[in-house]
């Protein structure tokens, strides 16, 4: 008998980087994680859901970016030649890096024929694993935006919830009730609008339960409940630290695949260019292992798929021994069953942590004999368990634990951008537009607006990694924004053909309401009728 439940909650996500130009990197970005990350992942849980010893549970928040990726046929159908391109590089490996080299071909070859398999289309594969029971789907915000920093418009806010459960439920064809927060970000009175989008829980680090009021009795070993009606989660640290750090972590071990060194830097200009590759950057082909801790890139040893393989069993074995002796420790202490919630980025398994799907396989086989039992949040709290209620703490899972990582001399500046465009579209929406064209106009200006707000550009500009890319994209998307609403408020006169190429260039979204950034009417309270507006 398990001790309690351990729920693996992974954060899928990507920005929308839809190019048109093949070759570029932005669609590096969303191929790379396709073939290291997205595939492997449901490639995992396909076959842990056949297989009658195991009993795979996962959380997954799929964003609505990424899932317009996804289903983005135009984009989707570069995916095979560009792993095609990849397998034609693996070609020119150096000697010593040859078994590395035709173990990465045979998995790009894997990545080739399962994307054929279903088409170039993995929804419908999400779909069954969640009518299975395996995959809790929720969702996130619409493009990712930072709602503590857009609440100075609480309409902002609610378009980026009301957008992303709209597109959640056309993709996915069920209303999500759970939703991941843009980066765990949370302030006081967003469980209200949780609550008013139909959605009923969500997850925050650990100090946005620990530091509630009045404190829950359970810690993070429980779930909570807002005065609004939402149940909120808490990341475990102990269950997260051994997979999540590279430093102190499983995916810093000297056998795993090295993650900066790649065949995009190693080979030379010719070879590159011999096939249209212009410039060095990463591509995804890396052939050496960690090594060790510090250990110079040019330094690195060949990796050995087979030395991996053996010690992610051990991983997953030591990983799974340790929250068996968690749970057992809580239960003698506490007096429900407890809980563990350990969230990631997705990403991490696969991409980053090349091993990382893998491992996740591993712990679903060694489950049965470990003491430890898979859950996802729906199903937790559809065990009817009552939950103590309390008001959540201001929180991320942002360096810091709050918003200084996405409001800092390096982007606060985008901060009053979101806010002026924002003010403007709640002000012409609650005016109304005259005319059909008008309204498309405005729909449109609703999706570069959105597209603005992206947490990531923020992060990049932070992070100090390629910040023109983020700089123009925030540009881009604002001036296509003011351009809309100039030809909505002054007439002004777009170029033939404009509008028709920024709806296909930016059209994600198609069942976007402008009507979600509208003011809703004040609510008299008993014997005071409403104040007017001012």
């Amino acid at each position: 008998m398990a001790d309690g439940d351990l729920a693996l909650v992974l954060h899928a996500h990507l920005p929308y980087v839809r190019s048109g130009e093949a070759g570029s990197l932005e669609e590096d970005w969303y191929f790379q994680a396709l073939q290291e990350c997205y595939l492997p992942l449901l490639e995992m849980l396909e076959a842990a859901a056949a297989d009658p010893t195991q009993e795979p549970r996962l959380t997954m928040g799929v964003s609505p970016t990424l899932l317009s990726l996804l289903c983005d046929a135009e984009l989707n159908a570069r995916f095979v030649p560009w792993l095609q391109l990849r397998l034609q590089l693996l070609q020119g490996a150096p000697t010593p890096l040859e078994a590395a080299a035709r173990d990465l071909s045979g998995r790009l070859e894997a990545a080739r024929d399962q994307f054929l398999a279903c088409d170039g289309d993995v929804l419908p594969r999400l779909r069954a694993l969640q009518r299975l029971g395996v995959l809790d789907l929720i969702t996130c915000g619409a493009t990712h935006g930072y709602l503590p920093l857009l609440r100075d418009a609480p309409e902002a806010v609610r378009a980026q919830l009301l957008t992303a459960v709209r597109e959640h439920q056309r993709l996915l064809g069920e209303r999500p009730l759970g939703i991941w927060l843009p980066e765990c970000a949370y302030y006081e009175g967003l469980d209200q609008h949780l609550a008013a989008c139909g959605l009923r829980y969500t997850l925050l680090d650990g100090h946005g339960l620990l530091h509630a009021l009045p404190r829950p009795r359970y810690g993070v070993y429980a779930p909570i409940c807002s005065p609004a009606g939402v149940a909120f989660f808490a990341r475990d640290s102990e269950s997260t630290l051994p997979v999540w750090s590279a430093s102190q972590g499983y995916p810093g071990d000297g056998a795993y695949r090295e993650f900066h060194r790649d065949l995009g830097w190693d080979l030379s200009d010719a070879q590159l260019a011999a096939l249209g590759i212009g410039s060095r950057r990463p591509l995804g082909l890396k052939l050496h292992r960690v090594t060790s801790q510090g250990c110079p890139l040019d330094t690195k040893q060949p990796y050995d798929p087979a030395a991996a393989a053996q010690r992610l069993e051990e991983h997953a074995t030591a990983y799974l021994r340790g929250r068996s002796r968690q749970l057992q420790a809580l239960a003698r202490a506490i007096d429900r069953p407890p809980l563990l919630v350990a969230p990631f980025d997705a990403e991490l398994f696969g991409h980053w942590w090349f091993e990382g799907p893998r491992f996740l396989g591993a712990l679903f086989r060694q489950a049965a004999d470990s003491g430890v039992r898979f859950t996802h949040l729906r199903q937790v709290l559809s065990a009817g368990q009552a939950l103590q209620v309390c008001q959540p703490s201001p929180s991320s899972w942002g360096q810091g634990g709050y918003h200084n990582y996405w409001l800092n001399e390096s982007n606060s500046w985008v901060v009053a951008e979101w806010q002026r465009a924002s003010r403007a579209m709640v002000r012409r929406v609650n005016r109304g537009v005259g005319s059909a064209s008008q309204r498309e106009l405005l729909t449109q200006a609703g999706r570069e607006l959105l597209l603005a707000q992206s947490s990531d550009w923020s992060f990049i500009l932070r992070a100090g990694t390629t910040t023109e890319l983020a700089r123009e994209r925030i540009h881009r998307h604002l001036e296509r924004f003011w351009r809309l609403m100039d030809a909505i408020d002054r007439g002004t006169e777009l170029p033939e053909g404009w509008l028709e190429a920024l709806q296909h260039e930016d059209g994600l979204f198609p069942l976007l309401n402008a009507a979600d950034w509208a003011t809703p009417p004040l609510r008299a309270t008993p014997g005071h009728p409403p104040k007017p507006r001012g």
